[in-house]
């Protein structure tokens, strides 16, 4: 018999899984670019437990295992941020990421008043970037991240279908 995963809101008992899960999914990203400086691969763990305290965290759960994870915060211009996704490796493609996608976003508009969501990728994150146009969200720049890499930076507003047909 199989479990299946629940996505909920984390807690402090969930930091340390968290920061791990990080660490792990985001490997790929830092190999991508050949920089393993990029922001969750340099975070501490009291800096996920001060994200826990203070902003939005969701988790997808199998059994007491956390395999998934999304952060999110709204700025005061209303600016739902979500940011540090991520699914672990042998769970992915299984739309976990959208999930928890949406359970931020959902987070972020009933609490926390967002009225647009903004979300940012590597440049060559083909299948991140492939994620967050299916979920509605479109580009509206570029930055170049602390640690160098550019990023592609999406909105979409709030009130937005959360499925997006293409022709």
């Amino acid at each position: 018999m199989g479990m299946s995963v629940t996505i909920s809101a984390a807690d402090t008992q969930d930091a340390e899984q968290i920061f791990k899960l990080r660490y792990l999914c985001f490997q790929s990203e830092a190999e991508l670019y050949g920089n393993y400086r990029i922001d969750p691969l340099v975070q501490t763990l009291d800096s996920v437990r001060a994200e826990l305290g203070a902003d939005l965290v969701f988790v997808a759960r199998l059994g007491d295992e956390v395999v998934g994870s999304v952060h999110g915060f709204t700025d005061p211009d209303g600016t739902g941020r979500i940011g540090k996704l991520c699914v672990h490796p042998r769970l992915q493609g299984h739309g976990l990421g959208a999930r928890l996608l949406r359970a931020a976003e959902s987070g972020l508009t009933d609490g926390r008043a967002a009225t647009r969501f903004r979300i940012h990728t590597g440049h060559r994150s083909e299948g991140n970037l492939r994620l967050y146009r299916r979920e509605g969200y479109a580009r509206v720049g570029d930055a170049t991240g602390q640690d160098g890499v550019r990023m592609i930076l999406l909105e979409k507003d709030a009130a937005a279908p959360a499925y997006v047909v293409s022709a």
